[in-house]
C-alpha cells in the first residue's frame, strides 16, 4: 500500500460508547412504524446511541431519503427522489408528541428536482409541530435551496426557533467537498435568514480534517459573524466508506477547546467544538444558550 493510499488510525479520544437500551431500541420501532427518517441514521452519525439511548433526540430528516446531491462526505444516499409526501408533517408531529421532546431538529436531503426545494412541505412540517406540541423549541437545518429567497422566506414565515443552515468545510475546499454548493450562497442563505427573522438565532456549522489549515477555519468564523451567524458548531470530518473522502487529520480535544475560544471571542453566542459534535450536537443546550445571551444583550441595551 503507497502512502497516499493509507488510512489514518483514529484517536482514543474517537471511540464510541454504545448504548442500545429501551430508549433506543423504542424510538427505532417508532420511526420505522411511522415511516419516517433521520439523519441520525442515514448520515451514520456517531452520536445515535447517546441521542437516542440516553438524551432520548432524534433529528428528523423529511423529504425522503434519497438526496439529488452526491457531496464527497455524506453518506446519506443519492439519486432521483420519489414524490412529496405531504403526510410527512402530520407523521413527524406526531413523533415529536408522543416523545414529548423539549427541542427538535428537522432536517431534509437536498431536493434540487423541486422548485422551491422543499420549503413548502418544511414549513408545514414546522406549523405541524407547532400545532401539537406548543411547548417544543424547533430548529430546521435546511439544504441552501437554491438560494431563492423566496423559499428561504417560505421557510422563515413558518417561524422556527433556530435557522441552521450548515456551510460545512472552508471556502478554498467546498467545490471538493460539497456537490453543487456554493460557499458564498450558504452565507447568504444565512444572512436572508436573519434579515427576514431577526429574532430568530442563526447557526452553522463546519467539519475539520479535511486539508483545512487553522487561518481558513478563522476566515470562516469571520464570514459566518460577518452574516450575523449566531451560533457555531465545529466537529470532526469522519470518514462514512472508502468511497468517500478521506480523513486528512484528527484534531485533538485541546484543539477544538482552542477552536471554541476563538469562536466565542468573535462574537458568536455559542459554539459547541469537539471530536464528535455534529451540527445537532446537543442542540436542545444551544437553544437556550442563544436565549440566555440575547436576554443579557437586551439587560446590556436597557442598562446602557
Amino acid at each position: 500500500m503507497s502512502k497516499k493510499d493509507e488510512y489514518l488510525r483514529k484517536p482514543d479520544w474517537l471511540k464510541i460508547k454504545l448504548n442500545t437500551n429501551e430508549n433506543y431500541t423504542g424510538l427505532k420501532k417508532m420511526m420505522r412504524e411511522k415511516n419516517l427518517h433521520t439523519v441520525c441514521e442515514e448520515a451514520k452519525c456517531p452520536n445515535i446511541h447517546e441521542c437516542w439511548g440516553t438524551r432520548r433526540t432524534a433529528t428528523f430528516m423529511i423529504l425522503g431519503d434519497v438526496c439529488t446531491r452526491a457531496c464527497r462526505f455524506c453518506a446519506v444516499k443519492t439519486g432521483l427522489p420519489t414524490e412529496l409526501d405531504w403526510q410527512e408533517p402530520e407523521r413527524v408531529a406526531d413523533s415529536v408528541e408522543l416523545m414529548n421532546l423539549k427541542h427538535v431538529v428537522v432536517t431534509a436531503v437536498a431536493r434540487d428536482d423541486l422548485k422551491d426545494g422543499g420549503s413548502e412541505v418544511f414549513a408545514e412540517t414546522v406549523r405541524a409541530i407547532r400545532r401539537k406540541s406548543p411547548f417544543t423549541t424547533i430548529e430546521v437545518l435546511p439544504s441552501d435551496m437554491g438560494g431563492l429567497y423566496e423559499n428561504v422566506k417560505t421557510l422563515m414565515d413558518a417561524k422556527p426557533d433556530i435557522f441552521n443552515h450548515n456551510i460545512e468545510t472552508v471556502e478554498r475546499l467546498t467545490p471538493r467537498v460539497r456537490a453543487r454548493a456554493k460557499y458564498d450562497r450558504s452565507l447568504e442563505v444565512l444572512r436572508m435568514a436573519k434579515e427576514l427573522q431577526p429574532d430568530v438565532p442563526t447557526k452553522s456549522s463546519i467539519m475539520v480534517g479535511l486539508g483545512e489549515t487553522k487561518e481558513e477555519i478563522i476566515q470562516t468564523m469571520d464570514d459566518l459573524r460577518a452574516n450575523n451567524v449566531d451560533i457555531m458548531a465545529i466537529g470532526q470530518y469522519l470518514q462514512p466508506s472508502k468511497k468517500h473522502l478521506k480523513v486528512q487529520k484528527y484534531y485533538s480535544p485541546d484543539e477544538f477547546g482552542e477552536l471554541r475560544k476563538i469562536a466565542m471571542e468573535k462574537g458568536f453566542s455559542h459554539c459547541e467544538a469537539g471530536p464528535l459534535v455534529r451540527s445537532s450536537y446537543h442542540a436542545d443546550e444551544q437553544v437556550n444558550a442563544a436565549a440566555k445571551a440575547k436576554q443579557e444583550l437586551g439587560e446590556s441595551a436597557v442598562e446602557a
